[in-house]
């Protein structure tokens, strides 16, 4: 059998040309997001910092980011509710990204950052509406394969790194970045239009606008009093809503601080910054086209736990690398990008599978405002540390791992949902 052959048959492949409806929508038309987003991502910090902004600056903005994801998560429940799935993406994703990508390529001082980061916090309410717009028709077993169907789409758009690379060994990091967001103005919102036109509301979706049709957005809110009993009664969305504090804490964490903990730290050159990146995407798409089917073999509990052994070993990597040298770097990113493949789309899956689903929207809200609650100072906290010394986040971010660990071993319910739901 060719390559080609094996690769059209494989599952996760199968699975993405032949679903249909919203989920076939909202994966079709991923790229548009995730290649100018990949492209610009890597030097968030660093363009930033070059604009006058401090590591304990650029701390500050995502704790307040943060703070206002909250109040968007719990809106975005009651949004998601009584616009509609459909609606709710469309209109909070232009203000959301479209709006910040324009502010982001003009910004001069930290007060540009801290609008721009404001309104790109209402991101968390699309975050529900549009995860309730792929999940909520999609065969339950499939969810795996989709989730990392989109995760392969925004490897793919890392690709596109080089021309990054490119552009600012031509320009300049700084007009690069001013242009890439242009792009991605430009490109995501085309996204978002494309995604509204071919979409449609979901069975659920409709259900609850009709449900909440006559009631106000007052008792709306109010019921998140009930929601808030049903998430804490239930061991299994707990530990959902634990896993997800401490992976965004580390997410916060890589994404902000790499970029400066390389060149500031390492003294490597903003030019190979994208490097790791696409470095990153080609061994975890080698991992979903060719390991993936075999790992899914496996209960959930011994593969999350193999990831955060791999995660931790990148950081300690990273740690131990000396300045300016590259291969050390390119071994961290190898062992975080197999951690990000074993633990990546578990975590998604588990947050699909134990959520009440006639109350998704609402459930999903409240965890994030959950999650992003009790990060939020960690933000500021991580900026403050990295001020201090740039190894101390990765030195706290291989203690989250560990915790993360331990919790995922230790609870009862994956455990029994693992017996029971064990892959042939």
């Amino acid at each position: 059998m060719s390559l080609w052959q094996r690769l059209k048959n494989h599952p996760i492949i199968d699975t993405c040309f032949h679903i249909k409806g919203n989920p076939r929508a909202c994966l079709w038309t991923e790229p548009l997001w995730g290649i100018p987003y990949n492209l610009y991502v890597p030097f968030v910090s660093v363009f930033m910092n070059s604009q006058g902004v401090t590591d304990a600056q650029i701390g500050f903005i995502l704790s307040v980011g943060m703070v206002f994801q909250v109040l968007a998560s719990l809106a975005g429940g009651v949004f998601t509710d009584k616009l509609g799935r459909r609606l709710t993406t469309i209109i909070f994703d232009c203000i959301s990204w479209s709006v910040p990508c324009l502010i982001w390529a003009a910004a001069q001082n930290f007060w540009w950052f801290l609008v721009a980061q404001i309104l790109n916090s209402m991101w968390q309410i699309t975050n529900n509406s549009w995860t309730a717009l792929l999940v909520e028709d999609c065969d339950p077993e499939k969810l795996v394969n989709i989730y990392a169907g989109i995760q392969i789409t925004g490897l793919l758009a890392v690709f596109f790194a080089p021309i990054s690379t490119f552009l600012v060994g031509r320009f300049s990091m700084e007009a690069t970045v001013r242009g890439l967001y242009l792009l991605s103005f430009v490109m995501m919102t085309a996204k978002f239009i494309i995604l509204f036109v071919c979409g449609t509301e979901t069975e659920q979706g409709r259900i609850r606008m009709r449900e909440t049709k006559d009631v106000s957005w007052i008792s709306l809110f109010k019921g998140y009093g009930e929601v808030f009993r049903k998430i804490i009664s239930s061991p299994q969305m707990v530990m959902v809503a634990i896993f997800m504090v401490l992976s965004n804490i580390s997410n916060v964490t890589i994404g902000s601080f790499f970029g400066l903990y390389v060149t500031q730290k390492l003294g490597i050159s903003e030019q190979f910054i994208p490097l790791f990146p696409m470095v990153r995407a080609v061994i975890m798409l080698a991992f979903y086209l060719f390991l993936q089917s075999f790992v899914n073999r496996f209960a959930f509990r011994p593969v999350i736990r193999v990831g955060f052994v791999a995660y931790i070993l990148s950081h300690v990597a990273l740690l131990l690398c000396p300045p300016q040298t590259l291969s050390g770097v390119f071994v961290y990113t190898l062992l975080e990008a197999i951690g990000a493949v074993l633990v990546g789309p578990r975590k998604e899956s588990l947050a699909a599978l134990f959520v009440d689903r006639q109350d998704r929207a609402r459930v999903n809200a409240l965890l994030y405002v959950i999650m992003i609650g009790i990060t939020s100072p960690f933000g500021w906290l991580i900026g403050v540390l990295s001020g201090m010394n740039r190894m101390l986040p990765f030195l706290v971010n291989i203690g989250i791992f560990v915790v993360s660990m331990v919790i995922i071993l230790g609870n009862r319910a994956l455990k029994e949902y693992d017996e029971e739901h064990q892959p042939g």
